[in-house]
C-alpha cells in the first residue's frame, strides 16, 4: 500500500464570481521513506499543491474534486478535528521562510514544548528533554543555550534548523519542504539538504521537496514531478530527468541553471513567463513559450504517455515515439 496516493486531484479559487483553475487532475503516490521533488518556476503550483496534501487550502481556495489518501484515510474530507491528529504527527510541513513560522516573541525552546504538548500528555520536563535532543539532532551546537533564545538571536540556517527540529517533534512519515533553502547563502543551503537527506534515510521518512531547482533536487529526490501552469507535465526518476529531460518546459529549468553557461555569458532563460490563474491560454499551457509548439498544440491539451522510465505530457515526445514504432515496424 502506497504512504501516500493523490489521485486527479483539482483545486480551484473562486474570486469576483470567476473560478480560477489552480491544480488540474494531479495524480502521483509517495512509498515509505521515498524521497521525491515537485519542480517548477513560481506560480506552477507547487505550493499550493504542497498545501493541499494537508488541507491547508484557505477560502477563496478549496479542493473543487480529487482523492488524497494517507494510507486509506482519505484527507480531503477531514474535519479540523481529525486534520490536527494527522498534521504534525503523520505529515509535518518546512515552509520557505523560519520567520513567518516562529513566534518572535516566544522562546525556541517553548514554541517546541507547546509543540508537543499540544499533542501528547507529557509534563514540560519531559518535553524539555525531547525538544533539546531534537535540537542536537539536528546539529545545532549548545542546544541547552538556544533552547532559551529568541528566532531573532539565531542566524537564518539556525532558524531553518529549528524549523527541522519543529516538525521532527513527533516523528511524522512525512515532511513536506516547501523552498527550505531559497533564503540560504549557498554554503548553507548545501548543509541543510544534507541535513534533511540525512534524518529521512535514518529514520524512514518520506519527503515531498518544493524547488524551482532542478540542481538542489538532483541531491536529494530519488523521483522528480515537474509542473507548469497547474499541470504535471513530466514525472520520473530524476537521474533521467536530469540526464534526458523530455518536456521542452524540463529542457529549458535545466538549461536556465547557472552551470549550464560558460564564465561571462548571460544565463539562459525561457521566454515568457507563467501564465496567471485568469489567463490560461488553451491546449496545451506551455505552447505560448516553446520552440516547438504547433497548432495541435494550441488547442488539445497532451495526455501523458511513457517515454523510457518517464512519463510525459507532450505532443513533440508523442509524435516521435510514434514514428520511431513505425520505423520499427517498416524495418520488421
Amino acid at each position: 500500500m502506497n504512504l501516500l496516493s493523490v489521485s486527479h486531484l483539482c483545486v480551484n479559487f473562486h474570486i469576483k464570481k470567476q473560478e480560477l483553475v489552480a491544480l488540474i487532475d494531479i495524480s502521483f503516490t509517495l512509498n515509505r521513506g521515498e524521497r521525491i521533488a515537485i519542480v517548477g518556476e513560481s506560480g506552477a503550483g507547487k505550493s499550493i499543491l504542497g498545501f493541499s496534501i494537508v488541507n491547508l487550502i484557505g477560502k477563496p481556495g478549496y479542493i473543487k474534486s480529487g482523492s488524497i489518501k494517507l494510507e486509506n484515510k482519505e484527507l480531503s474530507t477531514m474535519n479540523l478535528r481529525q486534520l490536527q491528529e494527522v498534521r504534525g504527527k503523520r505529515i509535518a510541513m518546512i515552509f520557505q521562510d523560519p520567520m513567518m513560522t516562529l513566534n518572535p516573541v516566544i522562546t525556541i525552546g517553548d514554541q517546541l514544548v507547546e509543540t508537543i504538548r499540544s499533542h501528547t500528555n507529557i509534563s514540560y520536563k519531559d518535553a524539555r528533554s525531547i525538544a533539546i535532543e531534537k535540537l542536537h539532532h539536528v546539529q545545532i551546537a549548545s542546544p541547552e543555550k538556544r533552547f532559551d533564545q529568541y528566532p531573532h538571536e539565531l542566524s537564518g540556517g539556525m532558524r531553518q534548523r529549528v524549523i527541522i527540529a519543529s516538525v521532527l517533534l513527533l516523528n511524522p512519515d512525512i515532511i513536506i519542504a516547501d523552498e527550505p533553502t531559497t533564503a540560504l547563502d549557498v554554503t548553507i543551503q548545501a548543509e541543510i539538504l544534507q541535513l534533511l537527506l540525512a534524518i529521512c534515510r535514518d529514520n524512514g521518512v518520506a519527503l515531498i521537496l518544493i524547488s524551482h531547482d532542478l540542481g538542489v533536487v538532483s541531491k536529494v529526490a530519488e523521483r522528480t514531478l515537474v509542473m507548469y501552469a497547474g499541470h504535471i507535465v513530466e514525472e520520473g526518476p530524476t537521474l533521467e530527468i536530469i540526464n534526458d529531460p523530455q518536456h521542452p518546459y524540463t529542457q529549458g529549468l535545466l538549461n536556465a541553471l547557472p552551470q549550464m553557461t560558460l564564465p561571462g555569458q548571460r544565463l539562459n532563460q525561457i521566454q515568457g513567463s507563467m501564465p496567471s490563474l485568469a489567463e490560461r491560454p488553451s491546449g496545451c499551457a506551455f505552447h505560448p513559450r516553446c520552440p516547438y509548439a504547433t497548432q495541435k498544440c494550441r488547442q488539445e491539451q497532451p495526455r501523458f504517455i511513457y517515454s523510457g522510465v518517464s512519463s510525459v505530457a507532450c505532443f513533440l515526445v508523442e509524435d516521435m515515439l510514434n514514428e520511431c514504432a513505425e520505423h520499427d515496424q517498416e524495418a520488421m
